[in-house]
């Protein structure tokens, strides 16, 4: 649909009342009337929002699940001795490190019906997994549940930047997916604990209740999702026509080179063009986060447990303030990222809670101190992650760089969760140094390397404000101009 047309029709014009559109050359100028775009940002939030976050949730229990799983028993069922509960986290990480990039260039092809058949798959695999008999079984699912799940965070966060604009993409990110691993943490937790505390299920006992509890709760939500996820923003029935045209006016407004909600042709160039110098600094933030958040998510029971002599129930139920504390931290963090225009300052400030949280780790063994520890440890990764993502994703184009950036960052940044799970080791307990001093090299890093990314980015604004890259355009058909992206001098990096 041409937004230069929309004064032919009559829906277009209710959706756009006050919308002037001027030509530029290949360029937009949209002024959108803002009653109307409220409007239309609110039936997002409301729909979109809660849903991704629900998904999500379901994604980060079911690859947590195995944390809650090993203190009611999970090893010693299983047979399982020194590191092979590591060989089997790492295993599943470098299945979902592999498939990120080639699930979500499936979703931009077949559409936003594939995160419907990823959490029936990993819903599946979850519910086998109750019936594991021996390590070898543990193995199989896990490399089963690390490709199903592995395109999942990827597919949300491209899906929903197709529906806002840049600036508004970093509330709606800390919203899902800021908040969505701390209220799986919880509710994890919780859910964990009450089952323990439950009469067995015939053969189905202690660790293999939680996995088959969440197992049903996921595929059943995977089902449910193939009649409620919505299509793309062309074509979608959560939209009405003037809703949709007002939609593709405004990624065109937030757009350098119009597309009209087009997804242009994939190619091997723009796929290799992906790989830029920002995509590999955001996955290299991420990659530090996971190091320093994910080793510590996947072994926070294990943590705690070791700060006094607590049941299973009362270490289960002792992980969950962390996380609730992280998420409203997370939604606050990312409204300041979004108040102040700037990913990399919010980025720095939660690291620095994370290296204090660590610092007092290592530095003391009282255990109330290292239990509040804890909480800022938490309260640092839940929304340092979603930000590097975020900025990844605001600095992409066109929609391929975007499929391939938003897969590519967490897929390289998954790394760090496989060093994540060698970071808490048996032989470190009960005061796990050798793991929180990892951790915090990792947060002191990416504090560093967060400053010099900002200093680049703003360089690089300033030398096209100059007319330093307008060199590009010379000798340019329209097609390859639009495929520019954000090498477009025009295009602006969100710091």
């Amino acid at each position: 649909m041409s937004v230069e047309k929309t004064s032919q029709s009559h829906d277009d014009i209710v959706a756009i009342e006050h919308t002037e559109v001027k030509d530029e050359g290949s360029f937009a100028v949209v002024e959108i009337d803002p009653i109307a775009e409220k409007k239309l940002l609110w039936k997002l939030d409301i729909i979109l929002l809660p849903l991704f976050c629900l998904i999500y949730c379901t994604n980060f229990i079911d690859r947590t699940a195995i944390g809650n799983a090993r203190i009611a028993g999970l090893e010693k069922d299983l047979g399982m001795e020194g590191f092979d509960l590591n060989i089997a986290l790492t295993i599943f990480y470098v299945c979902y490190t592999l498939i990120e990039v080639p699930s979500n260039l499936a979703l931009k092809r077949v559409g936003s019906i594939w995160v419907a058949y990823l959490v029936i798959a990993f819903g599946v695999v979850a519910l086998g997994s109750a019936f594991m008999k021996t390590y070898a079984g543990l193995i199989v699912t896990r490399v089963f549940l690390g490709f199903a799940e592995g395109g999942t965070l990827a597919a949300l966060v491209y899906t929903l930047s197709r529906f806002y604009r840049r600036k508004e993409f970093v509330i709606r990110m800390g919203f899902f997916f800021s908040l969505a691993p701390s209220l799986a943490g919880a509710f994890g937790g919780l859910l964990a604990s009450g089952l323990l505390a439950v009469d067995d299920f015939g053969p189905i006992v202690r660790w293999r209740k939680i996995l088959i509890v969440e197992g049903i709760i996921t595929t059943g939500m995977g089902i449910v999702l193939l009649f409620l996820m919505p299509e793309d923003i062309l074509k979608t029935k959560l939209l009405t026509e003037s809703e949709r045209a007002l939609a593709i006016a405004r990624i065109n407004a937030d757009a350098t080179v119009r597309s009209n909600g087009i997804k242009e042709k994939t190619t091997m160039k723009l796929i290799l063009r992906s790989f830029n110098v920002w995509t590999i600094v955001c996955s290299l933030g991420y990659l530090f986060v996971n190091i320093s958040f994910q080793g510590l998510s996947l072994f926070l029971p294990t943590v705690i447990n070791s700060l006094g002599h607590f049941t299973v129930v009362q270490a289960q139920l002792r992980t969950v303030p962390c996380y609730i504390v992280g998420a409203v931290y997370a939604i606050f963090n990312c409204y300041w990222s979004w108040y102040m225009d700037s990913r990399g300052i919010a980025i720095i400030a939660s690291m620095v809670l994370q290296a204090a949280g660590y610092a007092i780790a290592i530095g003391t063994t009282n255990p109330h101190a290292r239990y509040a520890a804890c909480f800022l440890s938490v309260m640092g990764g839940t929304s340092s992650g979603p930000l590097f993502l975020t900025w990844g994703t605001d600095n992409a184009a066109p929609d391929t760089m975007r499929a391939v950036a938003t897969a590519a960052i967490p897929g390289i940044g998954s790394l760090g969760a496989i060093l994540a799970v060698w970071t808490y080791l048996p032989t470190d307990a009960p005061n796990y140094h050798i793991g929180n001093t990892i951790n915090l090299a990792s947060a002191v890093f990416v504090i560093t390397f967060t400053g010099i990314g900002m200093i680049y980015l703003k360089l690089e604004n300033k030398k096209r404000d100059r007319g330093g890259r307008d060199y590009r355009l010379v000798g340019k058909s329209q097609d390859q101009i639009r495929d520019l992206g954000y090498r477009h001098p025009d295009f602006r990096y969100q710091l």
